[in-house]
């Protein structure tokens, strides 16, 4: 039986895309590259976006992406209901192209901050998390500068992750968020698949996507 395939975008300055197809293989899909300039995405049953400076965010942490021409064909299938999960600079280019709300601004302390961090489960009925349980509590990294999240007192949004303990100012402690089948999440899952690196929480995140598809 044919693995389903999922795409992973990759746009100049990207960083986290070798570590990202390794964990999604792991996860028991087909993970494959697809370049920015790229507009085919039939193939696909998911797409991530993973993080890394794309355009060496010069103008703005994910906007110079977001203009991508990938990102065309990207915004249909999301329109369709097929699961994105945009991880760090990916969470900043979903919001720079506003399929989620808010804005990833520079953290409170102006500071790179680069650590392990822990994350309580806010919502399980998404591709991303079905596999979880509320309230479940789980460790991932951050490498981040611009990881501060923030929103309107008037927008709404479904929160995915909090952190534990805020490491960057966001807003409410939110560390990922959802818009139906989207996850923008500022942490790395895919650094988090191996126990002996210090945590295998985020192959779950990978694992949700693989029971959603089948379900």
């Amino acid at each position: 039986m044919a693995k389903p395939k999922v795409a992973i975008l990759v746009f100049p300055g990207t960083n986290c895309n070798i570590e990202t197809k390794r964990a999604v293989e792991l996860a028991g899909f087909d993970a494959q590259y697809v370049w920015y300039e790229d507009k085919n995405l039939n193939k696909f049953s998911a797409f991530i976006i993973p993080g890394g400076f794309s355009y060496g965010d010069y103008l703005r942490a994910g906007k110079l992406a977001s203009l991508s021409p990938v990102v065309d064909s990207l915004i249909e299938f999301i329109q369709k209901g097929y699961p994105v999960l945009g991880i760090c600079n990916g969470f900043q280019i979903l919001c720079e192209l506003g399929i989620l709300p808010g804005a990833l601004i520079m953290n409170a302390n102006t500071k790179f901050i680069s650590r392990w961090v822990e994350l309580e489960v806010e919502n399980t009925d998404s591709p991303f998390t079905c596999v979880f349980r509320k309230g479940e509590r789980i460790k991932l990294p951050i490498a981040h500068k611009f990881g501060n999240y923030f929103m309107g007192r008037e927008e709404k949004v479904s929160v995915a992750f909090r952190y534990i303990e805020n490491p960057n100012g966001s807003f409410d402690r939110i560390a990922g968020v959802l818009s139906g089948n989207v996850l923008g999440l500022m942490p790395h899952p895919e650094r988090a698949v191996y126990k002996f690196l210090g945590s295998d929480d985020g192959l779950k995140i990978f694992l949700s996507l693989k029971a959603w598809l089948k379900s």
